[in-house]
């Protein structure tokens, strides 16, 4: 009992590195075309938005609709690589390649494995959200050099999101079930968390649910760093971010525990 329990637990700090090496790896080989599929639908939503709406709503918080949604795009950048790389990539690799069994004949625990995936699927996020912002600072839509504190932040949402996601493919008996968690999960939660539009347009009601979103607390400190402007509450946003980081994964790796070694 006790030894399937650290089984499940990341045997030491830098095991996890090969995990993420060897997804590098694999990844390289078709870099270019994953890049541009993460870039495409936020920009997409960056220009038709953003230039489109832009002309009617005018400015928001004191700047304008496109700098404004540019902050958004970020962390819903970081949101959506982070968990796709989790609830497809990942999935994948631990159901139908049986990557993770190889892996499991290693030294490697399956801690190991699911810290590994986490990193990876934040690296990735950290590429798309990053790609969204270098455009929009090349653009006007941000101010250097105050974009790199965003930096780190747009890392924790990949860990956050691809933490929870975690849990959604150790549960999910097939690539049929994760359509759920996109359309009942993240999609509300794109509309919810201020991406578009601010919280403060929202009733009242659905203005405390936003509170508890992790999207919310990302674009709370993404935005700022991108207009220049102070964060209100950091340290309640940087806190919630690696609550949503930490506690799922110690759930996904009792949940695998479970699925995979009993």
């Amino acid at each position: 009992m006790g030894e399937g329990s650290a089984a499940a637990l990341p045997a030491n700090a830098w095991n996890w590195i090969a995990v993420w090496q060897r997804n590098y790896l694999a990844w390289k080989k078709v870099a270019l075309a994953s890049i541009l599929g993460n870039l495409a639908d936020p920009m997409i939503y960056l220009f038709g938005l953003g230039l489109g709406l832009g002309l009617v709503v005018g400015r928001v918080d004191g700047t304008s609709y496109v700098a404004f949604l540019a902050g958004g795009m970020v962390a819903t950048s970081a949101m959506t690589s982070a968990t796709f790389e989790t609830i497809y990539a990942a999935f994948a690799r631990m159901n139908a390649q049986r990557t993770w069994e190889g892996i499991l004949y290693t030294q490697l625990t399956l801690g190991d494995i699911i810290l590994g995936e986490l990193a990876w699927a934040a690296s990735k996020a950290f590429l798309a959200g990053t790609g969204i912002m270098i455009v929009a600072t090349m653009l006007g839509y941000a101010v250097w050099p105050s974009v790199l504190y965003a930096l780190p932040i747009i890392v924790l949402t990949g860990f956050a999101f691809a933490s929870l996601a975690m849990v959604v493919t150790a549960l999910a008996p097939s690539y049929d079930y994760f359509i759920f968690y996109q359309t009942l999960v993240l999609t509300p939660m794109l509309f919810l968390c201020g991406a578009v539009f601010p919280i403060t347009q929202l009733p009242h009601a659905f203005q405390q649910v936003a509170q508890f979103l992790p999207l919310a607390h990302a674009i709370d400190l993404i935005r700022p760093a991108m207009l220049g402007r102070p964060a209100d509450s950091l340290g309640l946003h940087v806190g919630a971010l690696c609550i949503y980081a930490l506690l799922p994964f110690f759930v996904s790796a009792a949940l695998f525990r479970r699925r995979l070694m009993s």
